[in-house]
């Protein structure tokens, strides 16, 4: 077979070269009985039998990929999503056809969603969709894919992803998928690459037998020519020596090559994140995302809860400062609750600070939290999506009434300073008129608002390049509001940890970036190759 280059849209960065694991939807067969009733208590039976399978995952993973089982299992527990079945089984049809007629729907539904968010999460019912099935055909509902292989589909589920051993290498390569599908962001944490949106994979009922996956382009070679192997596993070992050169000298601090030093944070999801991580590696956490603690709970997490998952990680900081973001929900991460549903535009609707002030009972609550984990360590709190100064004043007069009751209760407490996340223009062309005690820059939406192009969206995904000369330009200007009032500015966003951009951002005068544990190694290589 000649060989076959496809570019698509990169998901996971990387390189990977191995045989070819394609795969098919497999159909579970089951007899049927013509008992209405008997079929409707064999659906309750196969989502009974899905749910616990999800409990018993959860209880085995962490925290990030718990959080996605978390979504299948909130999912299965919706009587929107099951009702559907149980109508078209009281009218005669068999519990596995119901129930894929039904999902089936949903799952159209999902993708033809104008968010990008929401297409993304399509593949996720089809997985509710495939557990169920199977538990009603009494078969495995997970394909076996043998370790290092390069998997290649048209999609991938999350319980695919979970039942491979990515230990041994492999990649992905899709034929659709999204870069911010959760099958993307484990494929991240787990350092798999992956490429999405290739358009069909037609081999004339002849699959390839080996392939190339350079999840840096996003780019693909299925069963490639001699020399183009030969080229690219030269490519794969420099990359390799490289990293192992990195890894070697990760606890060691960051300098460009004239010596000036370079801060390195961490950005995590939980305390699991941290689990068998030297604090040496890092000089702080600059970002934690506390929205999982929001989306993994059965309900919004008390004060306890929340307090002991803060103070967790200020005790493995050993006094490094550490930057806990506020509830960052709306937009993409939907809280049940709490969040507006059905908003025409959800990323320009009422989320981050805007949500926490509209629904000060749930923000009081983190705020005590926090006030109170603030005596473990080095704590600083950071406002997400603040717009105008009033926002953080507001925000400054509710920690301050907050802090005040603690004290007056007598319950240990320290009052942390409050900083803002910079991400939409405005906060940035007028950086030094908020009285911040930090700037944190996110790339992510300031690069989406300042080029008005979804990251997500492949045909504006060139225009969403945080390297534009526009978003340099605004992030420069947050540094040097930064200098002016003489306090820190980092940049937590996934530029932090693109190493194509490091010197354009350490030219704006940026001296703090903060990334995944998992990227620490190669962005300390490529700092030290900095000129200046």
């Amino acid at each position: 077979m000649a060989e076959i280059q496809l570019i698509g849209r990169a998901a996971s960065p990387g390189l990977a070269f191995g045989p070819v694991a394609v795969l098919t939807s497999a159909v579970a067969g089951r007899m049927a009985s013509e008992d209405p009733e008997q079929e409707a208590a064999a659906l309750r039976a196969a989502i009974g039998g899905a749910r616990a399978q999800l409990a018993e995952q959860i209880k085995m993973i962490q925290s990030e990929a718990a959080d996605i089982l978390e979504f299948q299992a909130a999912m299965l527990e919706d009587d929107a999503l099951t009702d559907t079945a149980y109508e078209l089984i009281a009218i005669g049809i068999a519990a596995d056809h119901a129930w894929r007629r039904a999902l089936d729907l949903e799952i159209a539904g999902y993708r033809a969603a104008e968010d990008e968010y929401f297409r993304a999460r399509a593949v996720d019912i089809v997985d509710i969709r495939d557990r169920v099935l199977a538990h009603l055909g009494g078969v495995d509902a997970v394909a076996g894919i043998a370790g290092g292989s390069i998997v290649a589909a048209e999609d991938i589920t999350p319980s695919t992803f979970l039942a491979t051993d990515w230990s041994q290498g492999g990649a992905i390569a899709l034929a659709s998928g999204s870069p911010s599908s959760h099958v993307a962001m484990l494929a991240r944490a787990r350092g798999a690459p992956m490429v999405v949106g290739l358009g069909p994979l037609s081999w004339h009922g002849q699959p390839p037998v080996l392939a190339l996956v350079d999840g840096d382009a996003g780019r693909v070679i299925f069963d490639p020519e001699p020399e183009t192997i030969r080229l690219f596993e030269l490519r794969m070992a420099a990359a390799k020596a490289e990293l192992a050169v990195a890894e070697a000298t990760s606890l060691a601090p960051a300098f460009v090559a004239n010596g000036r030093r370079i801060r390195i944070l961490l950005n995590v999801a939980g305390p699991e994140d941290l689990a068998n991580l030297d604090p040496a590696v890092c000089d702080g956490i600059g970002l934690v995302r506390t929205e999982f603690l929001f989306e993994a709970a059965h309900g919004l997490p008390d004060e306890e809860t929340q307090y002991r998952v803060y103070r967790d990680i200020l005790v493995w900081a050993q006094d490094k400062p550490v930057t806990i973001r506020t509830l960052d929900a709306g937009g993409d991460k939907q809280v049940p609750g709490l969040t507006v549903e059905g908003e025409s535009n959800p990323f320009l609707g009422l989320r981050g600070i805007r949500l926490s002030l509209a629904r000060p009972e749930v923000f009081r609550m983190q705020l005590r939290a926090l006030c109170r984990a603030a005596v473990h360590g080095t704590l600083k709190v950071m406002l997400p999506m603040v717009a105008v100064p009033s926002e953080l004043d507001r925000a400054n007069e509710i920690l301050d009434a907050e802090f005040t009751a603690l004290q007056a209760k007598g319950v240990a407490c320290a009052r942390p300073p409050l900083g803002i996340m910079v991400e939409v223009p405005a906060a940035a062309l007028c950086a030094a008129d908020f009285g911040a005690a930090f700037y944190s820059i996110g790339s992510n939406d300031l690069t989406q608002y300042t080029m008005a192009a979804a990251r997500d969206i492949g045909a504006v995904a060139d225009l969403n390049d945080t390297g534009n000369p526009a978003v340099l330009a605004l992030i420069a200007a947050t540094v040097e509001a930064g200098l002016k009032r003489g306090v820190e500015v980092s940049l937590c966003g996934d530029a932090a940890a693109n190493t194509h951009l490091t010197a354009a951002l350490l030219a704006t005068g940026l001296t703090t970036l903060s990334v995944s544990p998992i990227a620490v190694a190669r962005l300390k290589a490529a700092i030290a190759k900095v000129s200046s």
